[in-house]
């Protein structure tokens, strides 16, 4: 098979991509990565320095970091007809703006809460935390204002936007919850998860989820997969 996508079920930069890849119909071969492994890690290693996950081999050729790789997939196995960008260019650059918004300032702060309680209580910095929870908040705010009438994250169209939205928000909202002067964020968040592309990256992860620091704030429908 030619797309080799390395990824572990239970990451949300690789939600994100597993997302376009189902959402794009794409095949590809999923290669489990367990970066807990010293040998496993040292070839991961010699095939992307960074040792950021996901990462898709193309016929040998080396795609990393996960907006990088969505738009590769577009622009290489996409069918013409189907698309996460925008053939406008004004409609394209709103996709890219609210995927960058909601990498920077929900996936990202979200990863660092989770990092922090994974260190020695020693080690943990409550100021980072809650700076990070703000940020958290304030996104939640930009984001419910942007959104406005729209179905979908960055319009009437599923795109990278929601493949990016799914995961971010999926873990961000077990940190900070959703209130209730989020409410059009929280029917997005109702869609998105309902899209059968992020249902079936969700169901793929469940037998993982024991294994998420804060597993116990995950809302009981996502473990039995029922409303």
């Amino acid at each position: 098979m030619a797309l080799t996508l390395h990824h572990h079920p239970l990451s949300s930069s690789c939600h994100k991509v597993l997302i376009a890849l189902y959402e794009l119909g794409i095949p590809f071969e999923g290669r489990f990565l367990n970066l807990g492994d010293p040998e496993e890690r040292a070839r991961f290693v010699a095939l992307w320095p960074t040792g950021k996950m996901p990462l898709l081999e193309d016929k040998g050729h080396v795609v990393p970091e996960t907006t990088i790789i969505i738009e590769h997939l577009v622009l290489r196995h996409a069918r013409a007809a189907q698309t996460l960008i925008p053939a406008d260019s004004q409609a394209a650059l709103e996709v890219r703006l609210m995927e960058r918004l909601l990498d920077l300032y929900v996936m990202m702060p979200m990863q660092a809460i989770v990092a922090d309680h994974l260190r020695a209580a020693a080690d943990r910095d409550a100021l980072a935390v809650a700076q990070a929870s703000a940020t958290l908040t304030t996104a939640y705010g930009l984001l419910e204002r942007r959104l406005g009438e729209r179905e979908w994250m960055a319009g009437n169209a599923f795109s990278m936007a929601d493949c990016t939205a799914a995961p971010a928000l999926f873990y961000a909202t077990t940190l900070v919850p959703l209130g209730d002067e989020q409410p059009r964020l929280a029917s997005y968040f109702e869609r998105v998860v309902e899209r059968p592309s992020v249902a079936r990256v969700l169901d793929e992860a469940r037998p993982y989820f024991r294994f998420y620091p804060f597993s116990e704030r995950l809302p009981r429908r996502f473990w039995s997969g029922d409303e």
